[in-house]
């Protein structure tokens, strides 16, 4: 089967879903998939490939542990992704699958949409393993030997930040430090080098918690195979998605 694909650059105007601007098509549109199937409702990272108006979707077919999904015709799916402050989402159809030139799925155009706003500050929870490595210039830490990296849990997550919950004493940290952070999205990737600024600092029965605001650098990356948005945008919506679920 061939399939005509638009490539290089995007068709702002070329496809319109039915509830205007704010539900645009792109040629490259990070999007997430999850399959109806699927009893774990896992989210997969994919990429809008090209599109017939009013007809089908192409996207990359997501891969899991080196192998694509599996994923067959007339298979029920989700598409997700986050355009305008809003998350938007539809139910869709596996049309076909394909292996070569390249994996792709073809999924059938959606007929109606579900448009969620995203909250400026909204934060989802999260019970997560994370690492801190401190960014030691501009202020002499007060510890009887250098910090590495500190191990803790991500308690909840937003777009702009995060709280961590370390085992370590309140005296290592104040407000303004600087560390970069690695934590694993479940169902997206793991983020790497993501700057955060020490917002807040509070004593906990379980131990020191932290309030951190992300200061997005471009240094920071996400290692998942067919995601082909930023970190930043990745952040926004996963945060979304749980939303959404935690909303249903």
């Amino acid at each position: 089967m061939y399939v005509p694909v638009a490539y290089g650059r995007k068709r702002m105007n070329a496809s319109i879903l039915h509830r205007g601007p704010s539900s645009i098509l792109a040629v490259g549109l990070s999007v997430q998939l999850s399959l109806s199937e699927e009893q774990s409702q896992a989210q997969y990272g994919s990429s809008v490939l090209g599109w017939g108006d009013r007809q089908w979707i192409l996207c990359e077919w997501p891969f899991h542990l080196g192998q694509p999904i599996p994923c067959s015709a007339g298979m029920s799916c989700r598409l997700r992704y986050v355009y305008d402050g809003k998350l938007i989402g539809y139910r869709t159809e596996v049309l076909n699958t394909q292996l070569q030139p390249f994996p792709f799925l073809l999924l059938a155009f959606p007929t109606t949409l579900d448009e969620v706003p995203l909250r400026k500050h909204g934060r989802a929870s999260a019970q997560e393993p994370i690492v801190l490595t401190p960014v030691t210039h501009g202020r002499t830490l007060v510890q009887a030997e250098p910090l590495t990296r500190i191990g803790g849990l991500l308690m909840d997550l937003s777009a702009s930040g995060c709280a961590v919950l370390l085992q370590r004493p309140v005296q290592e940290f104040f407000i303004g430090m600087l560390v970069r952070l690695e934590f694993e999205i479940v169902g997206t990737g793991r983020v790497n080098n993501l700057t955060g600024a020490i917002r807040n600092v509070s004593i906990q029965a379980d131990g020191t918690q932290l309030g951190l605001e992300f200061r997005f650098d471009g240094k920071e990356t996400i290692e998942y195979r067919g995601w082909g948005g930023s970190v930043q945008k990745t952040l926004e919506s996963v945060v979304l998605r749980k939303h959404s679920i935690e909303s249903a």
